[in-house]
């Protein structure tokens, strides 16, 4: 396994660091109305060019806009290729195997290598945090994540998807970074962290994926991962539109998706049209205190989602897991968790967009207790340069007086932007900003000392 890691983080180095072997960079696409995909005879699989991925839509009917990009010459977009599961647009899908809009928009570098599509991304920040009152704190820290995935189509239409992602979190110390409010995971091994955001592990993604075609609508689909993500939740938040553009994590976050780095990951799916069905086996524990490693693998919880995207603009999913033992310090409580979502994505032409998501969360315990919190996030892109974003959550957590303490609902609201400037073709400079503040109940309020206010400042690079 570490062999193989090596040689994906490798294949991950090489398209981020050369350019020049791929093409102009995917940006956003023009609203455009998706089509079914050219169908073979009834009684044949979909014909599907071998060295590149499937149509899906009617060319004459669409208009790509800046989403246009003649890979190789080969003349395909991301707009024309098939998903990774199945017959619809590849701009639906999101991190593991979950959907987002069909009209979202995806960066990367691109290049054909015999029969392989190899896509790269990458997104570094430098984020100075500042978190106010006696429980807040500073810190200057990086983080971010860089991307590598090469993919194979079938003549028959199949898609075999080989995904890695790599992470600078663990640098920053296993404390993590000052986020008020926030609470999960461990540093030492003893203690829960608190109004801290904990760090990611080095591998967040390695994982593979096999789709086979069994109609023009219909597929069928596996994916293992160690690291992967399971069939629970909206997309991670660093992979929504509406949040990827802030530095900070959403307190709601171990209710919402904090599945997404789960060492033991295999689902299975069904996809009709734009329907999805899927159930995954996965690993419950999350992952320890030591960020750099890669932990045993254990199918030992279990989560289904059913996901809709009943418009090109509209992405929804329902989803629920038992989860076994999730928390290190807490091992003989399991949790049951249940997520809502929806996300709705307008373009602006070019690569503008305006995307928001709202999503809710519960986690009921084995010994009773049920905790709720809700989210909702926008951003809007003006096209280049500038991105404007806002988040609003409430939880109710029993963790920020000590683990089992009396649940208690608190809030934060954060507003922010960021500013690009181009430096090369295939890489983004932004700077920017943000401003948070807390709500607690009067029972906290004194251990916050009234201030409850947080602020970042960030410089990110992004190539792809």
């Amino acid at each position: 396994m570490l062999i193989q890691s090596a040689r994906t983080v490798t294949v991950v180095a090489a398209l981020v660091a050369a350019p020049a072997f791929a093409q102009e960079p995917l940006a956003g696409h023009e609203q455009h109305q998706a089509t079914p995909p050219v169908t073979a005879p009834a009684a044949q699989p979909q014909a599907v060019p071998t060295e590149a991925a499937a149509p899906v839509h009617d060319h004459a009917t669409m208009d790509h806009g800046a989403m246009r990009h003649d890979m190789m010459g080969q003349g395909h977009s991301m707009a024309d290729m098939a998903g990774l599961q199945g017959a619809y647009p590849a701009t639906r899908d999101a991190s593991g195997t979950s959907w987002q809009p069909d009209v979202s928009t995806h960066g990367g570098l691109m290049a054909m290598r015999g029969a392989w599509m190899l896509m790269g991304h990458a997104q570094i920040n430098a984020v100075f945090d500042s978190q106010g009152g006696p429980r807040g704190d500073e810190k200057t820290f990086a983080s971010g994540m860089i991307m590598g995935s090469a993919r194979y189509d079938a003549a028959n239409g199949d898609t075999i998807n080989l995904r890695a992602m790599l992470s600078p979190d663990p640098f920053m110390g296993k404390r993590g970074y000052p986020l008020l409010l926030a609470a999960g995971e461990t540093a030492d091994g003893l203690d829960t962290l608190v109004d801290r955001q904990h760090p990611h592990e080095l591998v967040m993604e390695l994982s593979a994926s096999y789709a086979h075609r069994l109609s023009a609508k219909d597929s069928v689909f596996v994916y293992a991962g160690l690291p992967g993500e399971p069939a629970f939740g909206p997309p991670a938040f660093m992979h929504r539109l509406s949040a990827m553009d802030s530095p900070e994590a959403p307190i709601s976050h171990h209710w919402l998706d904090s599945t997404h780095i789960t060492f033991g990951v295999l689902t299975a799916g069904y996809v009709h049209d734009n329907m999805k069905l899927e159930v995954s086996g996965f690993r419950g524990r999350e992952p320890d205190e030591n960020r750099f490693d890669i932990e045993t693998p254990e199918l030992d919880s279990t989560a289904v989602r059913a996901s809709w995207n009943p418009s090109e603009r509209l992405s929804l999913q329902a989803s629920w897991a038992d989860v076994k033992s999730p928390e290190q310090l807490h091992p003989d409580e399991d949790e049951t968790r249940t997520s809502a979502s929806a996300i709705y994505t307008v373009p602006l032409g070019g690569e503008a967009y305006w995307s928001t998501t709202a999503a809710f969360g519960r986690k009921e315990r084995s010994d009773g207790g049920e905790l709720d919190a809700g989210t909702i996030e926008t951003a809007i892109r003006l096209a280049e340069p500038w991105t404007l974003f806002a988040r609003a959550e409430m939880v109710e957590t029993d963790e920020l007086g000590g683990h089992g303490s009396p649940a208690e609902n608190v809030g934060k609201v954060s507003l922010g932007a960021i500013r690009d400037f181009r430096v090369h073709e295939h890489a983004v400079i932004g700077l920017g900003a943000l401003y948070s503040r807390n709500w607690v109940p009067s029972a906290l309020d004194a251990s916050y000392g009234g201030d409850q206010d947080g602020a970042m400042g960030f410089v990110r690079l992004k190539i792809g």
